[in-house]
């Protein structure tokens, strides 16, 4: 040791302890309150979202049974008369469920078929229901119809209706 450096004689330097996470800053705080009260609000939001769409599932659900019934030729006297009267049924009801009764439950033959292309959302390339299904459930005999195209337009309408507001 060098008695003219009184530097020399000093205790060498401590680096201050690091500085903990914990506790955390008001700030942290603030944030977390805000991202758990985000969550449960959009959780509440998709909840509401999924039970109001309930019908749209079970309507879907019920549309493949009708065409799992026309593939699989259950007996009877004309299965294509049988599927369009019970998609037409469908689509009947689903439109009750949503629309103001009083203007769907009259709809029939081209009002009914305008109503249901007018209301299948503005999607393009989207099937549409042939002029012929307007009157096809009230038809006796037999009826010649694409039903893959109705399928596909009841299918398209179910998932894209929009009630107007």
């Amino acid at each position: 040791m060098n008695p003219q450096d009184p530097l020399a004689a000093l205790n060498p330097l401590r680096d201050p302890a690091l500085i903990g996470w914990w506790p955390l800053a008001p700030g942290w705080w603030a944030l977390i309150v805000l991202l758990i009260t985000a969550i449960i609000v959009l959780g509440y939001i998709l909840r509401k979202r999924y039970k109001r769409n309930a019908y749209r599932r079970l309507a879907l659900l019920q549309l493949k049974e009708i065409n799992t019934a026309l593939e699989a030729g259950e007996p009877d006297n004309d299965p294509i008369h049988t599927a369009v009267t019970a998609t037409n049924a469908l689509l009947k009801a689903v439109a009750l469920r949503v629309f103001p009764r009083h203007d769907i439950a009259a709809l029939s033959g081209r009002a009914w078929l305008d109503f249901l292309n007018g209301t299948a959302g503005t999607k393009t390339g989207a099937a549409t229901f042939p002029a012929e299904f307007a009157n096809a459930a009230y038809q006796r005999e037999n009826v010649d119809l694409d039903m893959q195209q109705i399928s596909a337009a009841a299918r398209h309408w179910i998932k894209a209706h929009r009630a107007s507001t």
